[in-house]
Order: structure tokens, then sequence, then C-alpha cells
């Protein structure tokens, strides 16, 4: 066992609730434990992180894994990232109130950026509760457990995949095509998720955007929850335009040009007021 202690504030138990929406996450509220797969070398292993301490002395127990899973560890939750001086930031614009209900909610990634893209795949364009039943199927299916926990299934077992399989658990014709190519392309070498972690934005949409399936909003998501990028605003996305309507009162949706406005002031932090404009309405 191994113990962190960070810099607060951090609010693991925002963290766990957030991870509750996706069925394939073993996570326990009570103990504020959650289980992590994990696959380096072509070893899968499940960590346990575990909280023990405040949002203001944030500190945590992992096992199940060595020092490289603990940097992967901190890649995903973020651990390294100063949310205070991003509630600082935000003190000082139209989400003021938004940042201080939901202090110290740090933006977790998923649990490995090939999974990401996966999700944002199989995601796009279906309300919330069947995308997660069809990723469920998809993982139960065609995954593996250990330790009660779920992996995805590999890129050459995606890849190996026939459109009439994937259709069989309901996924769309063009849906399923979208995933297997996603499992050729990285199986292939094409897609490098390594080498993502060094390039720019720009030079990750020009990548992405040429693949069947991913559009700008894919890619949007991928940026933030599948490589941690700080400065994303997916406008498109209608949680966000929700959030913005109930949090400003509007009468309606806002407009490209009035997100546009205000966002201006939530630079160099988009992906955090996204994240938190999609806290704000989550429980509804």
């Amino acid at each position: 066992m191994k113990t962190i202690q960070i810099n607060g504030p951090y609010n693991f138990d925002f963290v766990l609730d957030r991870l509750t929406r996706d069925p394939l996450h073993i996570v326990n509220l009570q103990e504020r434990m959650v289980k992590v797969p994990l696959n380096f070398n072509e070893t899968p292993h499940v960590a346990v992180v575990r909280a023990i301490e405040t949002t203001e002395n944030p500190t945590f127990e992992i096992t199940g894994t060595n020092d490289h899973g603990i940097a992967k560890l901190n890649k995903i939750f973020q651990w390294e990232t100063d949310l205070n001086e991003i509630y600082c930031h935000f003190q000082h614009t139209t989400l003021k109130s938004i940042f201080q209900a939901h202090y110290g909610t740090a933006l977790v990634l998923e649990f490995s950026p090939y999974r990401c893209l996966l999700k944002c795949i199989i995601h796009q364009q279906l309300n919330t509760s069947f995308a997660h039943t069809l990723t469920e199927r998809f993982v139960k299916k065609y995954g593996y457990e250990i330790d009660n926990v779920w992996f995805y299934p590999s890129p050459d077992q995606v890849a190996n995949l026939t459109v009439d399989e994937l259709r069989e658990l309901q996924f769309s014709g063009r849906k399923a095509e979208y995933v297997i190519g996603i499992g050729e392309k990285v199986s292939e070498g094409e897609l490098d998720f390594d080498t993502m972690e060094n390039q720019s934005e720009q030079d990750i949409y020009n990548e992405l955007i040429k693949i069947r399936g991913v559009g700008p909003w894919t890619v949007q998501n991928f940026l933030m929850f599948g490589l941690g990028r700080p400065n994303l605003f997916p406008m498109a996305d209608i949680g966000i335009q929700n959030a913005l309507k109930r949090h400003f009162e509007l009468d309606e949706k806002p407009s490209k040009a009035d997100m546009e406005e205000y966002k201006k002031d939530w630079e160099p932090y988009l992906s955090y007021a996204s994240l938190y404009l999609w806290r704000s309405i989550e429980k509804e």
C-alpha cells in the first residue's frame, strides 16, 4: 500500500459520485473507494484508490499497483492540477456560484485514452441511459473481468469483430463500423495515444477528424477526458446548452454567439467551465 497526499481542495466524494454514472465503474461511496482497471506492458491489473482525509487535506491509500501504475492514477485523477487556482479564477466570473457549489471538483479522465475514444464513439447521438447500456453490453460481451472489474476488449479484438455481431447488441450499422474502425487503427499503429500526449490540440484534431465517425464533439470530449486538456468548451453539447440556459435564466438555449461571449472570461480553464456546468444539472 502507498499513501499519496496532494494539495487541496480536492473533493473525492464528488469524483466518486460522478463515476457512479457509468455502471462499469466499481465505486463504493461509503468506503470512498474506486477500483481502476490499468493495463501496461500488456499486463492488466486492478488498482484500488481510497480517500482517507478531507477536501482541504486530500490523502489517498493506493493498493494493487506499482510506481508506474501510480503515475497513471496521478494522470487519471489529475492530482497535480491546482484546483485552488482554478477556483479563484472563476470567483471573478459569471460562473462563481457554480464553482462554489461544486468546490473541489476535479476533471477526472477516463481510465485510458483508448477506452475514452471508444466510449465517445458509442455514446455519440444517444441519450445517456442507453449509451451506458450499450457500452456495458459491448464490454461485458467482448471484454474481460479481473477482481470484478471490467476491462474493454483489446484493439485487436475490436478490429476482428463484425458489424453483425455488434448489431446483435443494438448497435446501428454505422456505429458498429466506426467502433471496429477505431480498433483497426489502434491495432495497426495508425493511432498512437502515447504520441498524442505531446501533440498540440490542433494536430490531434486534424488526425482524429479524418476517422469515420469522429466529429468535433467526439474530438473535444476525447481531448478533455482522454488527455486532460484544460481549455475545451464543446458548444454543441446539449448538456452545456441546457446548463447555460438554466444558470442564466434564459427563455431558450443560448446561441453560438452568446456562448462565444460567455466563455471569454472562463479561459484558460474552459474544460472546467464545461465540467462544472455539467455538474450543475446532472442531478436533474
